[in-house]
């Protein structure tokens, strides 16, 4: 990301979810989570349904509302999104009692809380943790702005991993793991299982926009590196884990 600017990815991930079925829930306000996506996405959202980027995207979204909702639904009380972006599950799964804390690069944070308040959409459950994930002690950042570490929580960190140093990368994932109760969970992607190809081509599109990819990592690598941060995966039928696993989604517990 080149710096003072707002990520471009992230845009057009919100752009792109506005086509998607997502994950329902008898809580929270999706239409404000839809009124943030159209500010972001202007008037027209052009979409190739069938494009493999537009699937593996639906894909990741669904896999992560559902561990949202099932986490909810269990009965954590808060939820940390790593990397946030223009993410909208906090308004989507607001739920009474719940608090949110989404951690961001400073610039991108600074246009979604602006888009907020022009939009007047309230979100007394959200605390906006502004973070350099380079430069920050994420643990204390959190800490600070309010987080319970003695309380269970859901982590999100989804489609950020790939953008990081792999150093970055270690020192989120410990610095989350520092936070995380019993009964935490974390929820992240890394680099899927493609073609050498279709990597190419993606690498490519996002280091024009100035956000290069920075760690390309298979699952079982993933895996691994997890492990050493103090990370396990969740037991889950084996049919489905592959297919996690294949698409570079994984679901974890704090060792």
């Amino acid at each position: 990301m080149r710096m003072g600017q707002v990520s471009v990815t992230a845009q057009r991930v919100a752009a792109r979810r506005l086509t998607f079925p997502r994950v329902p829930a008898p809580y929270g306000d999706p239409e404000a989570d839809q009124r943030l996506g159209r500010d972001i996405a202007g008037p027209v959202v052009l979409v190739d349904p069938y494009s493999p980027m537009t699937v593996h995207l639906a894909a990741r979204t669904a896999y992560f509302d559902r561990a949202t909702v099932r986490a909810l639904d269990g009965g954590i009380t808060q939820v940390v999104v790593a990397g946030a972006g223009y993410d909208g599950r906090a308004l989507r799964y607001a739920k009474p009692g719940v608090r949110w804390f989404e951690i961001d690069h400073p610039a991108t944070q600074a246009d979604k809380v602006a888009r907020l308040s022009r939009l007047a959409i309230s979100a007394p459950q959200l605390t906006f943790v502004a973070a350099d994930f380079a430069t920050a002690d994420v643990g204390a950042a959190l800490a600070g702005a309010g987080h319970d570490r003695t309380t269970p929580s859901l982590f999100l960190c989804e489609g950020v991993a790939v953008y990081l140093d792999l150093a970055v990368i270690v020192s989120l994932l410990r610095a989350l793991r520092s936070g995380a109760a019993p009964g935490s969970r974390l929820a992240i992607s890394v680099s899927a299982a493609t073609t050498d190809e279709r990597r190419r081509k993606f690498q490519s599109a996002v280091g024009a926009l100035g956000e290069p990819l920075r760690t390309i990592l298979t699952a079982e690598a993933a895996s691994e590196l997890l492990a050493s941060s103090g990370w396990q995966e969740l037991p889950s039928p084996s049919e489905r884990r592959a297919r996690s696993v294949q698409a570079g989604f994984l679901s974890l517990e704090p060792v």
